[in-house]
């Protein structure tokens, strides 16, 4: 494996490889094979461990909070001194993860596909997949430490120098003042846009929107949107697809723009609403039903001319799998501490390039599962692009070193070629960061023994 011009070997004793290297010697000749040519060849080689025999010793956690999202990074340390990050979804519990520290103490983390093996039982969907894909990063990070080597090096290489984001922006009512945000995010250099788009617009407008009298809020939250009774009429349309208008004439037509957050409305307003915003040129529709109804998703692919997208709540390949191969939705939409960690989300990237179904990414976070997307990103020929919710956070690209600064560059971010994940803490500035009673990284002892008989046949 290469960095550059260098050659990078897997780590390992150096007096092991002295010795092997005299032993040569003697066939090639004791001078060639001197001590000062044994140091300059060795220079660039990690010593700093022995991949074979590392054990996971420790599993540790820091909760940093309003980033915006409350974000648990956890940190499995080993036997060998070097250490690994990962994070849990945000807004999830630690607990995901802590649960999870007695399976995999005293395993060789660079196994990082037998200690997923052995721990995806416990994840499932949106936030409950948090504890797996967490370790999951922090396993690749480790083992990149003790090779050396990038985790987009492991995967297979990269695709791409660096990563195309969109950022998440502040909604306003008011469609000139959120045009004016957008368009400032395009002034940053974002080539790609996102908006919210939802039907609190209509709330107070009358003929805007039917629903059930006395719905609150809570319960329409709460409810799955095809049982709300909640439809648009064509004013509601008309509003909706105006107020996009008004945007498109403040950012233009060329930049491809992105809408989320509609509301739970029937399935059919859907439709119609997606039909409403045609001319507006919109790159997808995001969530317009949950994910797991592949048919109704296909109704409206099928009957719309704008592409349809969904998955930052599936956990795993084969839901994805399921929709690409009904052609259900146009992009898939994984949120890596979700969908099983890096290696499953390149995975699931591989798989829906097969129908000709591009992947965008979903990312809520640190920069630490930031790095994890970016990895993954690099090494997945059909990415299209990565959210980014902390664009407007100051404190955000102090939360690490050992990337550049700031992270995002006109609206990319440069992949890292350092070993594992290509960043390190700021101590001092997550330690400012932290969730209300939370410390860092305390001890978890108390999770060393949590165990059942998991075996899941008989």
């Amino acid at each position: 494996m290469f960095s550059g011009n260098t050659l990078m070997k897997p780590a390992t004793s150096l007096a092991g490889r002295r010795g092997f290297l005299r032993t040569a010697a003697g066939a090639f000749g004791a001078a060639f094979w001197a001590d000062s040519s044994l140091d300059a060849a060795l220079q660039h080689v990690s010593t700093n461990s022995r991949p074979s025999d590392l054990k996971i010793t420790d599993l540790r956690v820091a909760v940093v909070a309003r980033a915006p999202m409350t974000c648990p990074v956890i940190r499995i340390d080993t036997n060998q001194g070097i250490y690994g990050l990962g994070e849990v979804r945000d807004g999830a519990s630690k607990n995901f993860a802590l649960f999870l520290k007695s399976r995999i103490l005293g395993e060789n983390p660079c196994n990082i596909d037998k200690v997923f093996r052995k721990i995806k039982q416990f994840g499932f969907h949106a936030r409950q997949g948090g504890g797996v894909c967490g370790i999951e990063m922090a396993l690749w990070d480790l083992a990149g430490k003790a090779y050396n080597v990038p985790v987009y090096q492991m995967l297979g290489g990269k695709f791409r120098d660096r990563i195309r984001c969109y950022a998440d922006t502040t909604e306003s009512h008011d469609p000139k003042v959120y045009g004016e945000r957008l368009k400032k995010r395009r002034d940053q250099g974002f080539t790609f846009l996102k908006m919210d788009l939802g039907i609190d617009l209509l709330e107070h407008t009358p003929g805007a929107l039917t629903q059930p009298l006395g719905l609150t809020g809570r319960e329409s939250f709460n409810t799955q949107h095809m049982f709300t009774g909640i439809e648009l009429t064509d004013k509601g349309v008309a509003m909706m697809g105006d107020y996009v208008g008004q945007i498109r004439d403040l950012i233009g037509l060329e930049v491809p723009l992105a809408a989320d957050h509609f509301g739970h409305i029937g399935l059919n307003s859907c439709i119609r609403l997606g039909k409403g915003l045609q001319k507006y040129n919109m790159a997808w529709l995001e969530d317009m039903i949950p994910w797991q109804y592949t048919g109704l998703w296909k109704k409206i692919t099928d009957a719309i001319d704008i592409p349809t997208l969904t998955g930052e709540d599936i956990y795993l390949k084969e839901p994805f799998i399921e929709l690409a191969r009904n052609h259900a939705v146009d992009i898939l939409h994984p949120d890596l501490a979700t969908s099983g960690g890096i290696l499953e989300t390149r995975k699931i990237g591989d798989a829906i390039q097969e129908y000709g179904v591009p992947m965008a990414m979903h990312f809520a976070g640190t920069p630490v599962s930031c790095m994890a997307n970016v990895h993954c990103a690099a090494a997945t020929e059909n990415f299209l692009v990565l959210e980014n919710h902390s664009v407007d956070v100051p404190w955000w690209d102090d939360l690490v070193n050992g990337v550049p600064k700031p992270i995002i560059q006109k609206g990319f971010i440069p992949v890292p070629d350092a070993p594992g994940l290509g960043v390190t803490l700021n101590d001092e500035v997550v330690k400012q960061h932290l969730m209300p009673g939370e410390g860092y990284f305390l001890p978890t002892d108390e999770w060393n023994k949590e165990r059942s008989h998991d075996r899941l046949w008989s």
